[in-house]
């Protein structure tokens, strides 16, 4: 089990899937996120059709994220996308598959020394579904107004869920799903067992061991799997360095 990111970049990761195949090293990254109990829920009822068809994804946090706690993060020159957002990029792929693109813009902040701590994308599967990610870990005002959470809407349900672990870190939150079924008249929390930290680790390394072992066919998150989304993450890199379309200049009088 590789820890994440899988490199610090794609040309990185690209060399360890390269090794991997070459010693035929069985590895899984340690994107983890889809393995929490919400998420693992959330699959599942979209998967059993509560929602219908999903068409609109959006992920939006607004919180103070207390980034001394990992000083080896100060000087690194990629943060916010490859450190944190990274998960979420991995989760929606598990979700919806591999995006055709990504339009993205990830900044820093003057009250930190780390290089990006803001981050808004956009990932383009075309004209069925939308999928914006607003990130925000530096709304420092007070807990009344942050938030750390998904919604996600199909044709005929929806679901919201409550990314507990990241409010008021490292104490946290508890986690929460909420599901607007299909013929549903309201909306009803389902009852998760654990959190995001740490259920989500045991259970992204038991599948590993149960794969190794030959209890489960498919190993979630393989190499060849996490290679696509560090693709994902230099896509967005990239798109952040690129200049915006620039909008037109009003026409001179004559």
């Amino acid at each position: 089990l590789i820890q994440k990111p899988l490199g610090s970049d794609l040309a990185a990761a690209t060399g360890i899937l390269e090794i991997c195949r070459e010693r035929n090293i069985r590895a899984a990254a340690n994107f983890q996120l889809r393995f929490a109990p919400m998420m693992l829920a959330l699959k599942d009822a979209i998967a059993t059709g509560y929602l219908g068809k999903v068409v609109d994804f959006d992920a939006w946090l607004a919180l103070a994220t207390p980034w001394g706690l990992w000083p080896f993060l100060k000087g690194l020159p990629r943060i916010e996308i490859a450190m944190h957002s990274i998960h979420y990029l991995d989760l929606v792929r598990s979700l919806l598959g591999d995006p055709r693109g990504v339009h993205a813009k990830t900044i820093g902040h003057p009250n930190h020394d780390v290089a990006q701590t803001r981050t808004a994308a956009i990932l383009d599967y075309g004209d069925a579904v939308r999928c914006v990610l607003s990130v925000n870990h530096d709304h420092d005002f007070g807990r009344r107004f942050q938030a750390c959470e998904f919604r996600i809407c199909g044709t005929r349900g929806a679901a919201y869920v409550k990314l507990g672990v990241n409010l008021d870190y490292p104490r946290g939150e508890p986690d929460e799903l909420w599901i607007r079924p299909a013929g549903g008249a309201d909306w009803i929390q389902v009852p998760l067992e654990g959190s995001w930290f740490p259920d989500a680790f045991a259970n992204r390394m038991a599948n590993l061991q149960r794969h190794a072992g030959g209890e489960d066919d498919e190993l979630i998150g393989s190499v060849e799997d996490a290679w696509r989304t560090m693709a994902l993450v230099e896509a967005a890199y990239q798109s952040s360095a690129r200049p915006a379309t620039p909008i037109a200049a009003l026409p001179l009088e004559n």
